[in-house]
């Protein structure tokens, strides 16, 4: 796992000088503790910083194919590499090294940009085929790693994090205010847009040639839930879906370096650990973070199903200290990201980190197998709109809104009163709301009148509404979970687990994100993963010899820390300052009166605000390391 910068330009005086280039590689040295490597020509300049895991003694990259016609920067592992380098071998062609990189080397030799279709793995790369003059940006199959891009007409220039093309000496760093709109609405800014006008996220699944100062971009992969087996039995299902994640699992345990795997005691995560004993002759590591409140700990699961597996367990008890981890998260993340679960993945990942280089995770698990509460709730819906009008009227009624509820956020009563607030919606409209933080009605009353001119034809809701397409062939919660899985599952899951972890220079992988296991499941009916209330069914009773039975009964728990508690509480002080500060409203995008107002009232208790609020603060503190700075 690595860091990747570069540049390719055809006029000399946009030239990517060599201090620039260190520069930007000095900030990627998390991602890639063990060396660097720089290679350089006329009109090119590719950087890279390495986390040694596959070809740990000869992998230094840029690595150029035999003739040095084609050279490559890559962020990544190809799981396949050793059956796609048989194939080659009998071909003809000659390597230097035993990595994986160079593999992809000799296959676009052979394929061009048909290669990456071809890779089975998680990937962020840069080519320079000498031949052509042209740079090839590739990006894996549901955006696992990340590349990002400035494109002029005069010079590309890439890399796997924003902060290092922000070291640009002739940057001007101008916020995106469409990205701000998207950003309050979802708590992640949508790809292609970043934070910054101008400087574009490569999406998922796709590859884009850039010659000349002209860029065409292609998609090679799209998961496809349009089309349905349903006369496939269940034990088909089953049988396949226990091949296909064990080959997953199989696949992702090459390491030269130790290897673990994180253990919520969730359903996902025991399951993998589980394929994971089943695979190896030696001891599985697990690791897993506790919190001394009750409400966010799940060790005691995590322990349960760590006796059962019989595996090596690590467990920390953390209360994290977001005053001190904040400053770090802001930095790391680029851009504003307001999902507060980066805290404890951000601990998870340090913790672990001390003990092995490679992380399994249950990633995937809850897109692909409807394991949301949210999926429960759509299912909730298509009840109610068999009810009489009245009756809607009535569990949507205000009253609700009254009744006391735990403080935690994962209370019934909480839960409860959020989803009869929006119970009336239509099922699409229902899901949309319930993906969003910042209602649009919410946002009008928090900017100023000048700022929401700038936002007034952005339609933020468009980028997941635009992912249902298959509402009309197939159900409203499967056209939900193909949502969910090409938007916050990449804009948020991964790009929140990628951060988190190799800021540490941790490695996560995810095989319930094989792209086999993904197009597999696509076609399977949802009566297999949803049955009734009961979420992951199939994978529950295919795998259920892994999974204790309090595992298997208990309730999807998620992974979260007390923010609620925290803005009443060790973060009262600095909200306030930040939120009402002069240099915040300065910004000319939010009503002071507003934001004072759900302050008070969110530290009074007669509102729980702490989403929003956590998302103001966030953005407010991005803006201050990132602009101001």
């Amino acid at each position: 796992m690595c860091g990747i910068v570069g540049s390719v330009w055809t006029d000399p005086a946009r030239a990517l000088d060599h201090a620039t280039l260190l520069r930007m590689m000095s900030q990627l040295v998390h991602r890639g503790p063990d060396e660097d490597g720089v290679f350089k020509a006329d009109g090119v300049a590719f950087g890279h910083r390495r986390l040694s895991i596959i070809g740990v003694a000869d992998g230094r990259q840029p690595i150029a194919s035999e003739d040095g016609s084609v050279v490559i920067v890559m962020n990544g592992e190809i799981y396949n590499y050793l059956e796609l380098k048989e194939g080659l071998l009998k071909n003809g062609h000659t390597f230097q090294t035993t990595t994986d990189t160079e593999v992809v080397v000799h296959l676009y030799e052979e394929l061009g940009t048909d290669t990456f279709s071809r890779l089975n793995g998680m990937f962020a790369l840069a080519i320079w085929d000498v031949n052509k003059q042209q740079l090839v940006l590739a990006r894996d199959r549901l955006g696992k790693k990340p590349l990002h891009y400035l494109s002029q007409r005069e010079r590309i220039v890439f890399a796997s994090e924003l902060k290092a093309i922000v070291q640009l000496p002739d940057l001007e760093r101008r916020v995106n205010s469409q990205a701000v709109h998207s950003y309050l609405t979802y708590l992640y800014i949508p790809h292609p847009m970043t934070v910054y006008e101008g400087i574009h996220k490569l999406e998922p699944g796709s590859f884009a040639v850039w010659k000349q100062g002209v860029m065409r971009t292609g998609r090679y992969w799209q998961p496809d839930f349009s089309e349905e087996d349903g006369h496939a039995s269940e034990a088909f299902w089953s049988e396949g879906l226990s091949s296909l994640l064990k080959d997953a699992v199989k696949l992702r345990m090459q390491s030269e370096v130790p290897f673990g795997a994180f253990l919520s005691g969730g359903i996902d995560s025991s399951i993998v650990v589980g394929l994971m004993k089943g695979l190896s002759t030696e001891s599985i590591h697990t690791f897993s973070i506790g919190s001394p409140i009750k409400e966010f700990d799940e060790t005691n699961y995590a322990r349960e199903v760590a006796r059962h597996l019989e595996v090596d367990h690590h467990e920390f008890i953390v209360e994290p200290n977001a005053l001190e981890i904040l400053p770090r998260l802001v930095w790391h993340y680029d851009e504003p990201m307001g999902d507060s679960s980066a805290i404890p993945t951000w601990c998870v990942s340090q913790m672990t980190r001390q003990h092995v280089t490679v992380a399994l995770t249950g990633d995937g698990g809850d897109e692909l197998f409807a394991g949301y509460e949210r999926y429960r709730a759509l299912r909730a819906a298509g009840v109610l709109d068999h009810m009489p009008t009245f009756a809607r009227k009535v569990l949507s009624s205000s009253i609700w809104q009254r009744i006391p509820a735990s403080p935690y956020q994962r209370s019934f009563r909480r839960r409860l009163k959020r989803y009869l607030a929006i119970a009336h919606l239509a099922p699409k409209d229902l899901f949309l709301r319930m993906v969003s933080t910042f209602s649009e009605s919410d946002k009008l009353a928090l900017y100023t009148d000048d700022f929401a001119k700038t936002v007034s034809n952005d339609d933020p809701l468009a980028f997941v509404a635009n992912f249902m397409t298959t509402y009309q062939s197939r159900d409203i919660v499967t056209a939900s979970m193909l949502a969910d899985l090409n938007t916050y599952l990449i804009c948020d899951l991964m790009t929140k687990v990628d951060i988190a972890s190799m800021a540490h220079g941790l490695e996560c992988r995810a095989p319930f994100l094989d792209y086999r296991v993904v197009e597999f499941v696509a076609r399977m009916p949802l009566r297999y993963k949803l049955s009734g209330w009961r979420t992951k069914k199939i994978l529950v009773d295919t795998f259920c010899h892994f999974l204790p039975l309090s595992v298997r009964k208990r309730r999807k728990m998620g992974f979260g820390v007390p923010i609620i508690q925290w803005l009443r509480g060790p973060l009262r002080e600095l909200a306030y300052d930040t939120l009402t500060s002069q240099r915040a409203i300065q910004r000319g995008i939010f009503n002071k009166s507003t934001v004072s107002a759900m302050l008070d009232d969110h530290i009074q208790g007669r509102q729980d605000y702490a989403g929003k609020l956590w998302a103001l603060l966030i953005l407010e503190l991005w803006y201050r390391e990132w602009i101001d700075n």
